[in-house]
């Protein structure tokens, strides 16, 4: 157990985490960052990053992450490279455990993000960024002509779809179900997009192709027979499962994300705050998330203060 209790340790390094740490190090908090074994976040996974602002001509994913990450340590940020095994929120300070140490803290930011569900069949994994996405909004840019495919049948999946259809020649929505379970505005949209396609009662079986995404086979659902759809994309929209099971029945959650007030990062225990994709299972993006970050930061700051711990 490390003796003296830290002013504030942060769970988590993706856009929100290390935002959260560049003001948090900036205000004297000398936060530790618990990153994680695979530090980063869903950017990480990210090839090309058009949207996120001041970069004009784009950046890589990883490479953005890495800038933050330098960003923070500049301003003094302490980083572990480790994983969180538990929490302790009924003491304090509370206490966060690793691996292989214990650390005390007077407050935390919780930023441990969001995970896509993903379909667990063969070429998934090795395409990932090369074709398969999880986010229309960030990667739709470069699938300009293309041909599509869209997996699931919720409203996530038919707002994907229709995104994708500013930029694709043809979008193909597979559900493995013969009903979606979208709402009734964006079916009908759907419907009358003439660009937008179906493929009824199938499931992935394969995603194919050789450095990128060629084809997706596709199975039956009842009937068992295999067919295969040629594309230049995969998107796999069957939802996202945040980050939280450390903190259950420790933390008021819904549907697993954390509870902030809106507008707001305090979650349901004082001196603990919350941002970016484990709160937000709306809007999702780096930008986001990188404001929620801030947001937390400066909660902690303002929270540390009124408390005379910082």
């Amino acid at each position: 157990m490390t003796e003296d209790a830290k002013k504030l340790i942060i769970i988590g390094s993706g856009p929100a985490g290390l935002t959260a740490a560049v003001y948090a190090a900036r205000a004297n908090l000398n936060p530790l960052m618990i990153e994680g074994i695979e530090a980063g976040g869903q950017l990480m996974l990210t090839t090309d990053v058009e949207n996120y602002p001041g970069f004009i001509d784009g950046i890589m994913g990883p490479e953005l992450m890495e800038r933050m990450r330098k960003q923070a340590a500049r301003f003094g940020t302490e980083y572990l490279t480790d994983n969180v095994t538990g929490v302790d929120l009924s003491k304090r300070p509370f206490e966060v455990t690793t691996g292989g140490e214990s650390f005390k803290a007077h407050s935390l930011i919780i930023s441990t993000g969001a995970s896509a569900k993903m379909l667990g069949v063969p070429g998934e994994r090795e395409l990932l960024g090369h074709g398969v996405s999880t986010c229309a909004t960030c990667d739709g840019f470069f699938f300009k002509e293309a041909q599509l495919a869209v997996i699931g049948g919720g409203d996530s999946a038919l707002e994907e779809a229709t995104f994708l259809t500013k930029f694709a020649s043809k979008v193909t929505v597979v559900h493995r179900r013969d009903r979606l379970r979208a709402s009734k505005i964006l079916q009908e949209r759907a419907f009358d997009n003439e660009k937008i396609d179906f493929i009824w009662d199938s499931v992935p079986v394969e995603i194919a192709g050789n450095g990128k995404v060629e084809a997706i086979r596709l199975k039956n659902t009842k009937s068992g027979d295999e067919q295969e759809l040629a594309v230049g994309g995969v998107f796999i929209a069957i939802g996202h499962i945040p980050n939280t099971s450390l903190f259950e029945g420790s933390l008021d959650l819904v549907g697993g994300y954390i509870v902030t007030p809106e507008g707001g990062t305090q979650t349901s225990v004082e001196g603990v705050f919350a941002g970016g994709d484990v709160v937000d299972f709306r809007y999702r993006q780096a930008v986001t998330a990188a404001g929620m970050g801030c947001m937390a930061a400066i909660d902690a700051e303002r929270y540390l203060e009124a408390a005379r711990l910082a």
